[in-house]
């Protein structure tokens, strides 16, 4: 599992772990219900309902509830829980240590990749400002609720 796939099962599975065990397990049985849909998944989905079939399963929970994930609440529960003073609102190393992983510049030259930086992970400043704003984006195309500053 890549690092932002461990990013997004931790925000999204905290939020799942805070709705009540009836509604998650009423909205696995209505999901499973689902009339099947008989598009080609091999190719680039165009409608809504491929799209809902090519997310990831752990997208599956956010965007059929209808509701996003509340990022921000959830990152600033992890930050007092952590017990330590961390500003994940303007620092990827701080938001990875807010969530416990590794915040090593390995981890971020990985997470870079995954998020398709092209710039030079030397210049660790410049690459994680970058990644901030990337994770901010790509959270948000994923279901997650990010306040609009830091998506600018």
């Amino acid at each position: 599992m890549g690092i932002f796939s461990s990013i997004k099962e931790k925000l999204f599975g905290k939020a799942e772990q805070e709705k009540p065990a009836e509604t998650a397990a009423s909205e696995t049985i209505t999901a499973g219900s689902a009339k099947p849909v008989t598009a080609d998944v091999s190719a680039t989905p165009t409608t809504a309902s491929n799209e809902a079939v090519t997310q990831p399963a752990e997208n599956k929970t956010a965007a059929s509830s209808g509701a996003p994930v509340d990022v921000a609440a959830i990152m600033d529960a992890a930050v007092k829980k952590n017990g330590q003073k961390l500003d994940w609102r303007r620092s990827i190393v701080d938001m990875m240590k807010a969530l416990d992983l590794d915040s090593s510049l390995s981890a971020r030259k990985e997470l870079a990749d995954e998020l398709g930086y092209t710039g030079d992970k030397n210049d660790s400043a410049t690459m994680n400002v970058w990644l901030h704003k990337a994770l901010m984006k790509a959270l948000a195309d994923n279901g997650g609720k990010v306040p609009a500053d830091l998506l600018d």
